[in-house]
């Protein structure tokens, strides 16, 4: 089994920066690649970022390019989403999941196995 815990959630102010953390336990996800993903009110989850199981392959939403910045630690199990310039359009809770049976990225959320409860974050106008 593995948990999931995102964390850096918070209310900000347009053009602020967030780093959201998402701690792994239960295993190692070293050998996993992981996403990102959000879910405004009313709307369906969308794929914001992911990153191979090594961090030498990423990818972005069009909405995050130039933005946000995935990265991990594997020696912490910890991926991180640095998210920078941030728009109101841009709340919404965020998830981090893991793809644990395969080390490429993909962008499809049915395509990850474990995920976290999610942290808030707010960006006012």
């Amino acid at each position: 089994q593995v948990q999931l815990e995102e964390s850096g959630g918070a209310l900000v102010q347009a053009g602020a920066s967030l780093r959201l953390s998402c701690a792994a336990s239960g295993r190692t996800l070293s050998t996993s690649a992981m996403g990102w993903f959000r879910q405004a009110p009313g709307k369906e989850r969308e794929f914001v970022a992911a990153i191979s199981w090594n961090g030498g392959r990423t990818s972005y939403a069009d909405s995050a390019k130039g933005r946000f910045t995935i990265s991990r630690d594997n020696a912490k199990n910890t991926v991180y989403l640095q998210m920078n310039s941030l728009k109101p359009e841009d709340t919404a809770v965020y998830y981090c999941a893991a793809r644990t049976r395969s080390v490429l990225i993909s962008v499809r959320g049915n395509e990850y196995d474990y995920w976290g409860q999610g942290t808030q974050v707010t960006v006012s106008s």
